[in-house]
């Protein structure tokens, strides 16, 4: 088991599964999101995941990485940032990195790659959620094997 933070494009890394921060209706978006759709192949993507939309925040769903080196992208939608609620946020955003797990165990995947879920447009506090990620990383490499990346988009963050 291994837990490395790093700065690089998470599209061209060679893991098993790749994790899209995504928005519940599966839809193509900006930032990590669209990279990963331009990489992957948007008409295919966007095709496997309608078939799975719309999840909620929290919820993880997996597809193939298609154009990609990764095997599988896993979807999962963190939360928007509630200021007034923090406690509430970082229990959603735990949920979005614990569930992204579980589906990279089910489908027996060794290495996982995440970017900083939920830290672009939907406003969490990128050194908040670098914190959340951590310690939802941590936790579940205590009693599995899987060796887990998290992709910084730049290195200021």
């Amino acid at each position: 088991m291994s837990f490395v933070i790093i700065h690089q494009d998470i599209t061209q890394l060679a893991v098993d599964a790749i994790v899209n921060a995504a928005n519940p209706e599966l839809l193509r978006g900006d930032g990590v999101c669209g990279a990963i759709f331009r990489a992957a192949g948007a008409t295919k993507l966007q095709a496997a995941c309608q078939k799975l939309a719309p999840i909620q925040t929290g919820q993880a769903v997996i597809t193939p990485g298609f154009n990609l080196a990764a095997k599988y992208i896993i979807h999962a939608v963190g939360p928007v940032y509630q200021r007034q609620d923090p406690a509430q946020s970082a229990r959603l955003l735990r949920l979005a990195y614990t569930n992204s797990l579980r589906l990279a165990v089910e489908y027996k995947c060794a290495s996982i790659a995440f970017p900083l879920i939920s830290s672009g447009v939907y406003g969490y506090p990128a050194a908040l959620a670098q914190q959340v990620a951590a310690a939802a990383i941590q936790a579940f490499l205590r009693e599995h094997e899987l060796e887990v990346t998290l992709v910084l988009f730049d290195r200021q963050t």
